[in-house]
């Protein structure tokens, strides 16, 4: 059967969009850069002084909140057991470190703001190979960028920003002082704890006594020495605790790989290692039962507990310190002496 093919009625009006952009035969054109505005202190000189003026005072402003922030240090210093004046110490040091930056940051917006170049520009694309002009050309950059701030020519800006820059650090390097003991040698503060030869190993934090029977293979038990858990956080509990606390864990004993000197310090597999890593004295948290490795979380420092807890993988510069354990007549888990070396970080050692 024949089909006719009708035509297009002019009167439906336009056919539809097939989705195809139309090119614009007028572009649109550039309508260039607005006016420039000039600042008031490009009208009037007596207002760049000023402005000069409030912007190295606000540098030197900054210096002084950062030597005060070193004054408070001292001035407010922490005591043992006293909240207020840590609280003290937090709030006088923390105000003067928060006018140095403060003051830095104003400074440079309004330096910005008011006395920069203040010039409209346009920064046309190019090429980003190299060139032999190239050296030449970011030297220009430079000395452009020096003649539109104005760092060369306004001495007081510059010295100003330099000396608030450099006594903006000073603060946190004297805060620095107050992580090392005062009036102590490190190695002998780690070189002993509570640990003493007959006490029992007990559970952080309930402070109840563990015995050997109650230790299954692959677990782990966070322990501290009994004692420590009568103690209040104002007795240097947490001072002890964290010199103190130890791992436990329990292997098979055909697994474990002991020296000739440590075959007694473990009882029936179960072994006990120091918390404290031996690279920045973070605490080592995660036991892998199947590999028998302790994983530090801080810098992934590995320790093997089958053999000694040597280190296997990580900065760690030592195995962890292990502490000699028994049972006694109840069989509960006791220590045999107080560990045989510093805990903590190896750093301590150095002499």
């Amino acid at each position: 059967m024949a089909h006719e093919i009708e035509a297009p009625d002019q009167d439906r009006g336009p056919a539809p969009s097939s989705g195809l952009a139309v090119a614009v035969t007028d572009p649109v054109r550039n309508p260039g850069l607005p006016p420039h505005r000039e600042r008031v202190t490009d009208q009037d000189p007596a207002k760049m002084r000023a402005a000069v003026r409030t912007v190295y005072t606000l540098f030197y402003l900054s210096v002084a909140g950062s030597i005060w922030a070193i004054a408070a240090y001292f001035l407010f210093p922490m005591e043992d057991g006293e909240l207020a004046s840590v609280r003290a110490n937090n709030l006088f040091v923390g105000l003067g470190i928060a006018l140095a930056l403060l003051a830095i940051g104003v400074a440079a917006i309004h330096w910005s703001k008011a006395i920069m170049s203040d010039t409209e520009h346009v920064e046309h694309r190019h090429p980003t190979r190299g060139k032999d002009t190239t050296r030449a050309a970011a030297v220009q950059a430079f000395a452009e960028a020096n003649e539109e701030s104005g760092f060369g020519r306004r001495a007081m800006i510059r010295n100003s920003l330099i000396a608030a820059l450099v006594a903006s650090v000073a603060p946190g390097i004297v805060l620095f002082r107050g992580l090392a003991p005062q009036g102590v040698n490190p190695v002998e503060l780690l070189s002993h704890t509570m640990w003493e030869s007959g006490m029992r190993l007990a559970r952080d934090p309930s402070g109840t006594p563990i015995k050997a029977s109650e230790v299954t293979l692959g677990s782990a038990f966070q322990v501290i020495p009994e004692p420590l858990a009568g103690l209040s956080h104002y007795d240097g509990y947490l001072e002890e605790k964290a010199k103190a606390i130890v791992l436990l864990m329990r292997l098979l004993p055909e697994q474990l790989q002991e020296t000739e000197e440590r075959a007694s310090w473990s009882y029936d597999g179960i072994v006990a290692y120091s918390k404290v890593c031996t690279h920045v004295g973070c605490p080592v948290a995660l036991y892998e039962q199947q590999t028998h490795h302790l994983l530090c979380p801080c810098h992934q420092s590995q320790f093997d507990v089958s053999r000694g807890a040597e280190v296997i993988f990580g900065p760690a510069a030592r195995p962890l310190p292990q502490l000699p354990i028994t049972v006694d007549d109840e069989g509960y888990l006791v220590a045999q002496s107080d560990f045989h070396e510093p805990v903590g970080p190896s750093f301590w050692e150095r002499h």
